[in-house]
């Protein structure tokens, strides 16, 4: 992979950080609308995701700067 590449591949994770924050949204207000007391295990789940790959963005945007 060339340099530029990097920041393209982290150009695309943050698109699906934004994704990813869409599907929880979505999930926490089906939780609500069905009743739901608490935060759904999914949530949890995605927001692991989400970390994942706002930290894989990071990584690749360093090294795009090197």
């Amino acid at each position: 992979l060339a340099v530029s590449d990097f920041g393209s591949l982290a150009d695309r994770l943050e698109s699906i950080v934004e994704d990813i924050d869409e599907l929880a949204f979505d999930r926490l207000r089906e939780a609500v609308a069905d009743g739901a007391t608490s935060r759904p295990q999914s949530d949890k789940e995605l927001s692991k995701a989400r970390r994942a790959a706002e930290k894989a963005a990071r990584v690749l945007r360093a090294l795009a700067d090197e």
